[in-house]
């Protein structure tokens, strides 16, 4: 059969996992040794993680509480640095970088100084359809 015989699981090293999951290296080195996530060694010795086991992992991290003192219903929220605003007279242009992720919105030129945003600011984009959302973190 076709399914037998099929081996095309894929598997991850380490460090591709904890970019994929936006945790450290230490982290899933740390889960891995507390019996969070399952690895597998390579013949080399090295440690991987199966696909369906990180997806696994990937979930149960989704539904995790999240430390916010606040509730929102954007799920896909991007906590970075603010690292330019471009502003005229009604709008800003606001580059937010969230790990490997470039985020542009533009708002209010008013929102942009309300919410004090400046290169080096800690802020989220909130990203929920075609709109991003743009709320100043501590």
């Amino acid at each position: 059969m076709f399914l037998d015989s099929f081996s095309g699981m894929h598997q991850f090293r380490l460090g591709k996992a904890a970019q994929l999951l936006g945790v450290s290296v230490d982290t899933i080195r740390r889960w891995a040794d507390q019996g969070r996530v399952a690895t597998v060694r390579t013949e080399g010795g090295q440690r991987e993680i199966e696909g369906p086991e990180l997806a696994r992992l990937a979930i149960e991290l989704g539904n995790e509480p999240s430390d916010d003192a606040h509730t929102v219903s954007a799920r896909n929220r991007f906590p970075g640095l603010v690292t330019r605003v471009k502003r005229d007279t009604v709008m800003a242009q606001v580059e937010i970088q969230a790990g490997p992720h470039r985020i542009v919105s533009l708002i209010s030129t008013e929102a942009a100084d309300a919410l004090g945003l400046e290169p080096g600011v800690p802020a989220v984009a909130s990203i929920k359809s075609t709109n991003v959302v743009v709320e100043r973190s501590e």
